[in-house]
């Protein structure tokens, strides 16, 4: 491959302005230049695109780089045109464009100016395209997301697994591909694919030490997320959801309890989705409220946490989404929110899927399961899962979780795990957790009294305990893999090779259990004193938060990302050097030539004249206030009841999901109305299970759909336990 110049440090200086590269970049370059195929494993964070970017801009001809999303793409040319003081240096190529564009990336690629070309796989696949290419001077292939390629990556894309073949219909060029997560067997899986198996392979470590982990469990989690995320006024982050009513739901409440939040997901209109996404990069929202569908190399280097509202499929999703917070090496904080139920919904859905797609589900959910109940340094547990080794005492950042700053208590529990697998080996292996349960606790239900399961001699021996306690037991068997759950038969419990081991007394493994921690927001380490950021110490605040403002209004006047002008490590240089010309400005980390020259006046101009002062804003103790119901269709649903008409035409007839319309029936009834749905129940549930859930909730303290859940969670849904619960308190409190 021709290139223009071989002193790389120089050209990492000029278009980027760093005086060193990090990691294995300068290798992962010179291999490539060679025309070399190449593989990286790189984590988010670490500095992929300028592997495949600073070869691109000095090598003779367009490298063209494979990208899975258009969001993506635009967010990336939009860098590497700030590089240069010429335009068109980086095009995108795809569906959004319409012919005057195309005509003009294809004139700027023939002329050559354009150093990248950003393509998706789907537009590779047009043959005009494919033609155009074979004409002009391409200089190798990038292939980003690679992960996209394999069908165990947590985001596989079909279209992937024929770019090879695209490839080599447009000339014999090197490849790069880089992923920022993948597994041994997705790494593999990824080359084979490609026909890399001569590739260099460069695998960084996966470790983000400036990133902090923690989990907690799914309560009050509304409150608990405004309240930790007032902590962080003024600054980025992403709170991830998995369905897209939620995103809309939660966006509205951060927004009623005074945070700038927008909602990102696939069923927003095309403009909408841009728009939102570049109200967060332009630092216009603090906030988005997303679906996984945000965030895939989306290059904002300032976002200060990252929350899972839910648990994802994957821990290759976890990996990628947290690694979205603090790329630029200041603080990430890393919060995610499980409950087991969850855990149980997704293993639900996956027994509907094809047997392999099934099977690769349920690993995959294991791992993620193993992760949240995990008592080790989750740091360790992650890396280990990416084939990595690493030291929980002494590893650089060892003490960035909660299970380092706040260690779970544990306990053993071998004698009781015990009793578990004797009564499920007794009992066949044919029962559910809650079955199990019921006979330990020595409580009746419809299936105790079919199987007869009154008479079994472990009947009511763990009562001592409480269900929870069992739950926990059976839980972490089965992340421990004393159990293994037979998804086919929705959740029968079944002994693995270890729990046979166990009972034999040929495994003598204590078995130990963690202790559910206490939380309180004020004693979590969510301080950013905890990670080193890069500047030398000394920072103005002040100037440093009116440089912020100066870059917004630099980038609004140019149409770009705040970030594409200046870094923050860059701002935070500036207030430590106050340089006042614009070839002081050149000298800044991270600031190069063809920026200093682009940007670099109005700073040189600001701090010149800065004299200012900023007072601090302290954050108020908030109170969660809640979106307002928007239209109530009370009258109408209360007739339609008397009516005896099926819920479902009810919610319907008034473009109501059936969540909404539950939503407006448990305000009716709540508020003192009765509501006649005796007819939908007779036809649609079991008359034992009702009648034994009105006995239970007329023993209960409580009507929470947490404890009620924990009670009937395995038999019903969650719309079919709220519909019993408006039945009950229709039929009983009013």
């Amino acid at each position: 491959m021709e290139t223009k110049n071989t002193d790389l440090s120089k050209e990492l200086k000029k278009y980027f302005g760093f005086s060193k590269f990090k990691g294995q970049q300068e290798e992962i370059i010179e291999t490539l230049l060679k025309g070399n195929d190449v593989f990286v494993l790189m984590p988010t964070g670490g500095g992929k695109s300028l592997c495949y970017q600073l070869p691109a801009l000095i090598s003779e001809g367009t490298a063209i780089v494979v990208s899975p999303l258009i969001a993506l793409m635009k967010n990336q040319v939009d860098a590497v045109n700030g590089l240069s003081d010429e335009d068109g240096v980086a095009h995108v190529l795809n569906s959004s464009l319409n012919k005057a564009q195309t005509k003009q990336v294809m004139d700027d690629i023939r002329a050559g100016k354009t150093k990248l070309l950003y393509v998706a796989p789907e537009s590779l696949i047009k043959e005009e395209y494919q033609e155009f290419l074979k004409t002009v001077k391409i200089s190798f292939v990038a292939i980003d997301e690679a992960h996209c390629i394999s069908e165990w990556g947590h985001d596989f894309r079909p279209e992937y697994r024929n770019i090879k073949t695209i490839v080599d219909r447009i000339a014999d060029l090197p490849v790069i591909a880089l992923t920022a997560t993948a597994t041994p067997k997705v790494q593999d899986d990824i080359q084979k694919t490609l026909g890399m198996s001569n590739a260099t392979v460069f695998k960084e470590s996966f470790n983000r030490p400036n990133l902090y982990y923690e989990v907690r469990p799914k309560v009050n989690i509304d409150r608990e997320i405004v309240k930790f995320v007032s902590k962080y006024k003024g600054k980025s982050g992403i709170v991830y959801c998995l369905s897209r009513r939620k995103v809309e739901e939660f966006s509205q409440l951060l927004q009623v309890n005074g945070m700038n939040a927008l909602p990102y997901h696939a069923g927003l209109d095309q403009k909408t989705r841009v728009a939102n996404q570049d109200k967060f990069l332009m630092e216009e929202a603090d906030i988005i409220v997303a679906t996984i569908a945000f965030g895939m190399g989306i290059d904002k280097p300032d976002v200060r946490f990252v929350i899972h509202y839910d648990i994802p499929k994957s821990l290759e999703s976890y990996y990628q989404e947290t690694g979205r917070a603090g790329r630029d090496g200041g603080e990430g904080y890393c919060l995610a929110f499980y409950d087991p139920k969850d855990i149980e919904k997704l293993e639900k859905f996956l027994a509907q899927k094809p047997v392999s797609e099934r099977e690769i589900g349920l690993q995959l959910l294991n791992e993620v399961s193993g992760y949240t109940e995990t008592s080790m340094n989750r740091r360790q547990y992650l890396l280990n899962y990416f084939g990595e080794q690493f030291d929980p005492e002494k590893g650089e950042g060892a003490k960035m979780c909660d299970n380092s700053t706040n260690p779970v208590t544990l306990k053993e529990a071998t004698k009781d795990l015990i009793k578990i697998l004797q009564l499920i080996k007794e009992l066949e292996e044919k029962f559910r957790t809650k079955d199990l349960i019921a006979v330990l606790t020595g409580k009746e239900s419809p299936v105790t009294k079919s199987y007869k399961l009154e008479t079994n001699k472990h009947f009511g021996s763990g009562k001592k305990e409480t269900e929870n306690y069992w739950k926990t037991i059976i839980r972490q068997a089965t992340v421990q893999n004393y159990l293994q759950k037979d998804i086919e038969t929705y959740g029968v419990l079944k002994l693995t090779e270890k729990g046979n081991e166990t009972l034999d007394g040929k495994n003598k493994e204590k078995f130990l259990i963690s202790e559910d921690r206490e939380y309180d927001l004020a004693q979590t380490k969510a301080d950013s004193d905890q990670v080193e950021v890069q500047s030398s110490g000394g920072l103005d605040e002040t100037l440093y938060l009116q440089l912020k403002e100066l870059r917004k209004k630099v980038a609004h006047k140019n149409g770009i990302p705040p970030y594409t002008v200046f870094m923050d490590p860059s701002l935070e240089d500036m207030t430590v050097q106050y340089p006042i010309s614009v070839e002081e400005i050149g000298k800044v980390y991270g600031v190069g030539e063809g920026k200093a020259k682009k940007f670099g006046k109005d700073f040189a101009d600001f701090i010149k004249k800065y004299v200012e002062e900023n007072d601090i804003e302290r954050t108020q103790d908030m109170v969660l206030k809640q979106v307002a119901n928007k239209s109530s269709h009370k009258v109408f649903i209360i007739q339609s009841c008397d009516k005896k008409i099926d819920l479902e035409d009810i919610a319907k007839a008034k473009n109501l999901s059936m969540d909404e319309l539950l939503k407006e029936m448990e305000r009716i009834v709540y508020q003192g109305t009765k509501l006649n749905i005796d007819y939908y129940v007779d036809e649609n549930f079991d008359e034992d299970l009702v009648e034994e859930f009105m006995d239970f909730m007329k023993e209960s303290e409580s009507d929470s759909m947490k404890i009620l859940l924990a009670e009937f969670g395995d038999d019903l849904s969650d719309e079919e336990v709220r519909m019993l619960r408006i039945k009950f308190i229709s039929d009983v409190a009013n």
